[in-house]
């Protein structure tokens, strides 16, 4: 067996601890969790995560970028292979009803309203976050309505608005399978202006 590098330790220690801080900020928000309990349950003790994060608010900022990274990876990326704008769309709701599946989802939501109207460092990654998807939403609206496979309707960054919030709001309402993505893509053809399936 192989022995892991240092490099790799540190990784693996990184990964656990985000994972953990995902779950407890989705379940308790930040102001409520403890350092120590995401690391109890990461399965290290509070100077690991002192060791890789100085305070709660880095900490906070590297989840959002990791979650970011994972939803990329996960969902945005293979997205990018899909030609049609309609059909892009209806597969990114599909696949990022997947990507909720996983108890750290819900993460960039809960920190989304705790620190709404809030001059933070962690209410400026979200902005710089979901400003440019809603960019390259509000474009693939507008090819898609050039191309006729959208329909025309209200302003293409309203639309993406409200596709990202029906991506949120059904995947949390709804919390999982049998019924998540079918009924997530059924609520962004509606918000597409698209007839149902």
């Amino acid at each position: 067996m192989t022995r892991r590098t240092q490099a790799e330790r540190i990784e693996l220690t990184r990964n656990k601890l985000l994972e953990a801080a995902a779950r407890g900020f989705s379940t308790y928000g930040y102001g409520n969790v403890r350092l120590d309990d995401i690391a109890r349950e990461a399965g290290y003790t509070r100077g690991a995560l002192y060791h890789l994060f100085a305070n709660k608010e880095e900490l906070a900022l590297a989840v959002i970028d990791w979650v970011s990274r994972t939803w990329r990876a996960e969902v945005g990326d293979p997205a990018e292979a899909i030609a049609d704008p309609a059909e892009r769309l209806l597969w990114t709701a599909r696949a990022h009803a997947t990507y909720c599946r996983k108890d750290v989802a819900a993460v960039l939501m809960s920190l989304r309203v705790e620190f709404a109207g809030r001059d933070h460092a962690v209410t400026k990654a979200l902005t710089e976050l979901m400003l440019p998807l809603k960019d390259t939403i509000a474009k693939l609206i507008t090819r898609g309505r050039r191309s006729g496979s959208i329909p025309a309707g209200p302003p293409p960054r309203a639309v993406a608005s409200a596709y990202l919030g029906a991506l949120e709001g059904v995947t949390a309402a709804v919390g999982g399978p049998p019924h998540d993505r079918e009924l997530t893509v059924r609520a962004v053809r509606g918000v597409l202006g698209l007839p149902p399936s």
